[in-house]
């Protein structure tokens, strides 16, 4: 039987704005530089502005796809196009924070069958599944607990972690409910029950957080999920 050669090079797609005062978009190109650093990978990683991602043959040839922090997008269907093309070709995916919102949000349209499922922030009228959070998470940082057995809690490899947010707006209730009936499993809730991580269990690695995990780099600490993504895409 023939193997296929491991790769040694990796192209990873981060979509959204880039800004350069946005702190999580600091930390991400040191988040992937420490991980390839640790796995012994080139990981080259292309900033897709979201004006500029229209069809999914944008990301024809990546091995990684990011759908980075920092919503409201300029063009919220890049977004979905994103999402929505990494999970139906088995890319290794990362959402965080306004990833994680809307990779939701694309799961909820294309695979629950809501329609018009909404984003609160952006959307006046649907039904919200991403809502305004009871308690700001702006610059805040927080206790989550991890369901095991998961890519994220083998990532961490502990079942309680502390992160940082910055974010106002979350999973909403009826939504939550909705996620039990899926294949989109809740990985991750805080001290009062509410979600904040979840990964696709039919898909090698499609993991995304509320949190931003990536913001550990900037405090010289390993980015753990980041190099679980790229792990993933060297072995796909």
């Amino acid at each position: 039987m023939e193997h296929l050669p491991v790769k040694t090079t990796l192209r990873i797609a981060l979509v959204g704005d880039y800004n350069p005062n946005v702190i999580a978009h600091q930390a991400i190109p040191l988040a992937i530089d420490d991980a390839a650093a640790v796995l012994d990978l080139t990981a080259d990683y292309d900033w897709l502005p979201t004006t500029e991602l229209t069809s999914p043959e944008d990301l024809v040839g990546y091995d990684a796809i990011w759908l980075v922090p920092a919503s409201p997008y300029k063009n919220t269907e890049a977004a979905f196009i994103a999402a929505r093309y990494a999970r139906e070709n088995s890319i290794p995916f990362l959402g965080t924070c306004g990833g994680f919102q809307h990779a939701l949000i694309e799961y909820a349209r294309n695979v629950l069958g809501w329609a018009d499922a909404a984003h609160a922030e952006t959307d006046s009228e649907g039904t919200m599944v991403i809502a305004p959070l009871a308690c700001s998470l702006v610059e805040k940082t927080d206790a989550i607990e991890l369901r095991k057995n998961t890519l994220i809690a083998k990532a961490y490899g502990k079942p309680e972690i502390e992160e940082g947010y910055h974010c106002n707006y979350g999973v909403s209730p009826e939504f939550a409910e909705a996620l039990e009936s899926g294949d989109m499993h809740v990985t991750g809730w805080d001290e009062q029950g509410e979600i904040r991580a979840a990964e696709l269990v039919t898909h090698p690695f499609f993991v995304i957080t509320l949190f931003q995990h990536e913001r550990a780099a900037l405090e010289g600490r390993p980015v753990v999920l980041v190099q679980a993504m790229l792990r993933a895409a060297r072995d796909s």
